[in-house]
């Protein structure tokens, strides 16, 4: 695809319907880049942008690409080089929060192989899904990794994840017995990466990630003094997991 790197200025909404409805919504920006390609931005500029393989996957890998292709050849996947593009958030005055970075992965051809979708919790905790979406873009994959204290880990995904071009649009829906109680949904605009778009961006969602983090806990403060009841954890959580 064209258009890469890409930053998008982006609107994130998460919907609670059950127990009663409630809505966060968060404005933020999100970069789109080629794993193999990562933009290196001007030296005044680059604490406001940086990609660390430490915040993907395992942590230990020498780089996100290689990270990547180990997750992927533990479940059979090769892309032989394959282009890989990525939508994430970059680390910004040394704080990066990832609560969803996707991959989408191309063999040599630049036939669509499959999606990544990585999952951090605010517990320290990441997992992967592999996905492989439909023409739309729609993939589900059963839920199995511990995200907000207000659910368990069951039920399933249903994601739509159409790779960004000029829009971003993408959702995510819990599915449980019973409906349908969670949807995320992720939508903006590209902009071509310049310093002027950087710096005019970092300025408008100052300590983006940080400010991520912040209002889910936040929120979930909010949730649990209105009465919500808390699901305790039972994975562990101060080492990345990776299973599919």
């Amino acid at each position: 695809m064209s258009g890469v790197p890409a930053l998008y200025s982006c609107a994130i909404t998460h919907v609670r319907t059950a127990p009663w409805r409630y809505t966060l919504r968060h404005r933020t920006y999100m970069w789109l880049v080629d794993v193999d390609r990562l933009p290196e931005l001007p030296r005044p500029l680059r604490p406001l942008a940086r990609f660390d393989a430490r915040d993907h996957f395992t942590g230990d890998g020498p780089s996100i690409r290689a990270a990547l292709d180990a997750f992927l050849a533990g479940r059979g996947i090769r892309l032989d080089g394959g282009r890989v593009v990525m939508l994430t958030h970059a680390r910004v005055l040394g704080h990066v929060f990832n609560p969803l970075t996707l991959y989408w992965c191309h063999d040599r051809d630049g036939t669509p192989r499959c999606v990544v979708a990585e999952v951090h919790n605010t517990y320290g905790g990441r997992h992967c899904y592999l996905l492989h979406p439909d023409r739309s873009g729609t993939a589900r994959s059963d839920k199995a990794f511990h995200v907000s204290p207000f659910f368990p880990v069951d039920g399933h995904y249903r994601m739509r994840l159409p790779l960004p071009e000029r829009r971003l649009d993408l959702s995510v829906h819990l599915e449980r017995d019973g409906g349908r109680p969670f949807t995320a949904t992720v939508r903006g605009a590209r902009r071509p990466v310049t310093a002027r778009a950087v710096l005019r961006l970092a300025l408008r969602h100052p300590w983006s990630t940080l400010a991520v983090s912040a209002a889910i806990r936040l929120h979930g403060v909010r949730l649990y003094l209105r009465g919500l009841p808390v699901h305790p954890r039972t994975d562990p959580h101060e080492t990345p997991e990776n299973a599919a």
